[in-house]
């Protein structure tokens, strides 16, 4: 959920860390700290609450000298946002220095065997105890940094990924991780490295990068190889991989926020995830993993979707697509409930783990729970070389490239996407969708990226009406079939934002107890698009205005009867029914995003949370 960037060779490290840091701010965080041994073998530490700037400020007129360094932007978890708590920690000698990403579950159990031999603790953090850990068994053992690392990681309990430095040793920097994502880049000659959480801060500097896996300790020394051990000590041959990205996605080209440029990208981004893919002319969808893996998926008897917030969205939408085009049973889990209720898992059960950042934790543990019971594991995520993209047995990249916002937009319409096409390709596999209904289909997503275009064309429109709802505090959100999923989605969106109370309902739901909430201050969000039960929410609609809501309403383009009882209106292109996901969740991203600006909040930003949840 933090972020790390680190940094050995022969450039001056501080500004490569404070660049660093600047990419990974979109991953949310609330202090920030910064280690470095200077020129003259010293080991500084700064660390401030709140942002890098404020770091930047904290150590503006020190020391920042050194070619060796790391840095770390802080969620907290363990302990409250504060410079005490933020990272590096430093041992007890003050000597090592380190940074880490997730959670040391045994730490208290550590912590009081270290009190006992002598060891005093600064802060509230996990952190700490494993630092302190460290110098305890390498001055035990009189023993190196790398074996020091490595026989301490072999006595906790959880996630992590952690840089470690030593100042009496002041050319190496020790890297390791389990269910924490670490990339380390590769520099000039292969002996200048550059780490991160995400191959973000590093793109600018080296294309060059190795993922590190579960249980690697990396050594890297200034002017040397890289060289990997797991935890039983066994060498690791690095495995380097050349990274594509565009620089140009991390910058916000004159947008005000990521997350309305990544709004806006939408309709590009679902024709590169699409590209490939589709085959227009001939009306016709190829998807490597299906082709690779057909017998397996077409004979699946049950399909279980696991995933977390805005991917579980999706993945409801996936789940009405794969029933309909299949007719294959799916059930839609929370991963984080997944792996702890016990779950019912057969051989040739097929499990699709759909996961933005491809790191996030609950997802990782239900995939290993799944495989450990013989299931087929299908991974839809975002990130090239991630952890669930690694994990699984087979999958599709969404390639909608890197998501900045923390609230997500174009990796939900990537996401859903994939999953049309799965649905699509699997269906005419199994002869369970028609050809004439699969080229419909075919030819009808084509034209989306098109009709999202057109969307996009009234977000002026939807800024104009949004200014009424700038002070409301509860929102309800109503949708039905394909565009129930959609209303979660949208309200979701304004709670993560905006920091309003929003739920989403099934509209046929409301007469079942949400209806007591409507009064002349409720807003409430209806899609009522022109498909079988339009006239069904429409009916719902008409419930709302009876009881004196305001109805802001998503009507096909054309309608002239929700449109004379709603008090604003928002339309879209028609579509077919299981495509209207892709163009009806814009308007709800754009209002979002237009009441939280208005509210003056941080968009890309948002307080609490966090882009890549890498804890449990």
């Amino acid at each position: 959920m933090c972020g790390i960037v680190g940094y050995i060779g022969y450039k001056e490290a501080f500004p490569v860390l404070m660049n660093g840091l600047r990419r990974l701010e979109y991953r949310g965080y609330d202090s920030a700290g910064c280690a470095l041994i200077s020129q003259d073998g010293k080991l500084n530490v700064y660390k401030a609450k709140g942002k890098v700037a404020d770091l930047e400020q904290e150590a503006l007129g020190q020391d920042v000298s050194g070619t060796l360094g790391m840095s770390h932007t802080r969620w907290a978890t363990h302990g409250e946002p504060s410079a005490v708590n933020a990272h590096p920690h430093i041992s007890q000698s003050g000597r090592l220095a380190l940074v880490h990403n997730g959670i040391i579950e045994n730490y208290v159990s550590i912590r009081e065997s270290l009190i006992k031999k002598g060891y005093e603790f600064k802060s509230e953090t996990d952190t700490e105890v494993l630092v302190q850990l460290i110098e305890y068994i390498k001055n035990t053992y009189r023993t190196s940094l790398l074996k020091a690392v490595r026989i301490a990681l072999t006595k906790v309990i959880g996630a992590y990924a952690i840089v470690v430095v030593d100042q009496d040793h002041p050319h190496e920097m020790v890297a390791a991780r389990k269910s924490s994502p670490l990339v380390i880049g590769i520099g000039e000659e292969n002996k200048e490295f550059f780490l991160a959480s995400d191959a973000t801060p590093i793109m600018e500097y080296t294309r060059k990068v190795v993922y590190v896996n579960d249980e690697e300790v990396v050594l890297m020394k200034r002017g040397e190889e890289i060289k990997i051990v797991n935890l039983a000590n066994d060498n690791v041959n690095p495995e380097i991989q050349q990274i594509e990205a565009d620089m140009g996605v991390v910058e916000k080209d004159g947008y005000p926020h990521f997350m309305l440029k990544e709004i806006f990208s939408q309709p590009d981004c679902v024709r590169e995830c699409m590209r490939g893919r589709i085959l227009a002319k001939e009306k016709r969808i190829v998807l490597s993993a299906i082709v690779n893996h057909k017998e397996l998926l077409v004979n699946a008897s049950r399909i279980i979707i696991v995933a977390c917030g805005t991917s579980w969205h999706a993945g409801l939408i996936g789940k009405q697509l794969i029933e309909q085009m299949c007719r294959i049973p799916v059930d839609v889990e929370y991963a984080s409930e997944f792996r702890y209720r016990n779950p019912v898992i057969n051989k040739g059960d097929v499990v699709i783990a759909i996961s933005q950042s491809g790191e996030t934790a609950d997802t990782l543990a239900a995939i290993g729970l799944a495989r450990s019971m013989g299931a087929t594991v299908f991974g839809i995520v975002n990130a090239v070389g991630s952890s669930i993209a690694r994990a699984t047995d087979t999958g599709t990249y969404i390639h909608v490239g890197p998501e900045i916002g923390v609230a997500s937009t174009k990796a939900f319409t990537g996401q859903v996407t994939v999953l049309t096409l799965f649905a699509l390709a699997l269906g005419r596999e199994k002869g369970t969708l028609s050809r004439e209904e699969y080229e419909e289909i075919v030819a009808e997503l084509y034209q989306i990226p098109d009709k999202m275009q057109k969307v996009l064309e009234s977000a002026s429109h939807i800024e104009e009406l949004s200014k009424p709802y700038t002070y409301v505090r509860n929102f309800i959100y109503l949708g039905r079939g394909f565009n129930y999923p959609v209303a979660l989605e949208g309200a979701l969106k304004l709670k993560e934002i905006s920091y309003i109370h929003a739920e989403g309902y099934p509209a046929a739901e409301m007469k079942h107890g949400p209806i007591a909430l409507i009064d002349s201050e409720m807003p409430v969000v209806c899609i009522a698009l022109h498909h079988q039960l339009y006239q069904k929410v429409l009916s719902n609609i008409q419930e709302v205005k009876a009881r004196n809501g305001k109805i802001i309403a998503l009507v096909t383009e054309g309608d002239d009867t929700v449109s004379k009882i709603a008090d604003s209106v928002i339309t879209i292109p028609a579509t077919l029914s299981c495509l209207s996901p892709l163009l009806s969740c814009i308007p709800l991203q754009l209002l979002a995003y237009y009441v939280a600006v208005r509210r003056g909040l941080n968009v890309d930003q948002p307080r609490n949370l966090a882009k890549s949840v890498t804890v449990e």
